[in-house]
């Protein structure tokens, strides 16, 4: 599946809701090597609106914010400074050329296939007593994502849509994370929350999808207006009828899980 067209405008409209999570798994991490000082990756950073949350928890971190989407690494500089930069890295490939107190990643590993082959080395890039931290939606048997999955492979759309989307292995139920970052010397914390997030405005939960999951459709038809028009007016009325609007908002269950691993202090 070829790599979606990110627009940071579209992702950051749901900036509240989508920052929630990376500040839970914040709380979640302790002191790092280098006190206030350390050295972090921020991998998948997107359009760096979480980077500078670091930047604000450890103001004497030399940060790197990591990303493979142009127009994502275009905005994300706007929050650079002296301490903060960021640079272009692909998740499925990158190996660490340094050592880091902290590797983070925040709703990113759904997009790599194979994730889990890459957290050996992102752990042995981390310095004794740092820790890596991520953490990934686990709603694709929701709605939202089934709905989008049935409908791209339906009979009218499947030449155009069918294969694009990935099902269930996208992300790991969490006794299998568990599972792939145990090991010795280790401290292994992980855990999923489901957020009840009440959305406002017209067709909240399309919106939403249009930052993030439907990106790969979305850009399938880019090339023809029309038709995407009618598939997304399909969709909506898919998500309207699963998703009905309240009195206060529309009502979307969200669940992410979570992992923090912190390496031991002493040295091998």
């Amino acid at each position: 599946m070829p790599a979606p067209t990110w627009d940071p405008k579209q992702y950051l409209r749901h900036a509240d809701h989508r920052t929630r999570p990376f500040l839970d798994l914040l709380a979640r991490i302790g002191p790092l090597p280098h006190g206030q000082a350390p050295r972090i990756a921020d991998l998948g950073c997107g359009a760096g609106n979480v980077t500078a949350v670091l930047a604000e928890r450890w103001p004497g971190a030399r940060i790197t914010g990591y990303d493979s989407s142009p127009r994502m690494l275009e905005s994300a500089r706007t929050h650079a400074g002296p301490l903060l930069d960021f640079a272009e890295a692909d998740a499925g490939t990158w190996v660490p050329a340094e050592t880091y107190d902290l590797i983070v990643s925040n709703a990113l590993l759904q997009w790599v296939p194979g994730h889990t082959a890459r957290f050996p080395h992102w752990l042995d890039a981390l310095t004794p007593g740092g820790t890596l931290a991520f953490q990934v939606p686990g709603n694709f048997d929701a709605p939202s994502h089934t709905l989008m999955r049935e409908l791209a492979a339906s009979p009218r759309w499947y030449d155009r849509l069918g294969g694009l989307l990935r099902h269930g292995d996208a992300v790991h139920t969490p006794a299998h994370y568990l599972e792939h970052l145990t090991g010795p010397r280790r401290t292994v914390d992980v855990w999923e929350t489901t957020y009840l997030q009440l959305l406002q405005g017209e067709d909240p939960v399309l919106d939403w999808v249009k930052g993030t999951g439907l990106r790969p459709l979305l850009d399938a038809l880019a090339d023809d207006p029309e038709v995407l028009e009618a598939f997304v007016a399909e969709y909506s009325d898919l998500l309207r009828t699963a998703y009905p609007a309240g009195p206060h908002g529309t009502v979307f269950p969200f669940r992410r899980i979570f992992a923090v691993v912190r390496t031991s202090e002493e040295q091998l």
